[in-house]
């Protein structure tokens, strides 16, 4: 289940992939909370952010 998405920009999120639904002009995120995975990553490039869904997905 995906988070809702947001009228106003998560301040406490900084996202620059103008590709996700959930991505607001001047690199906001609106989405209500975001999930980062895997559990054991040891460095920034194993880690993946779950929440991500293209603008198509969202319209599906």
């Amino acid at each position: 289940m995906k988070p809702e998405k947001m009228s106003r920009p998560n301040e406490g999120i900084k996202c620059v992939v103008n590709t996700c639904h959930y991505y607001m002009s001047g690199d906001h995120c609106s989405a209500e909370m975001i999930e980062v995975q895997p559990k054991n990553a040891s460095n920034t490039q194993e880690t993946d952010c779950a929440t991500f869904i293209t603008k198509d997905q969202a319209n599906m």
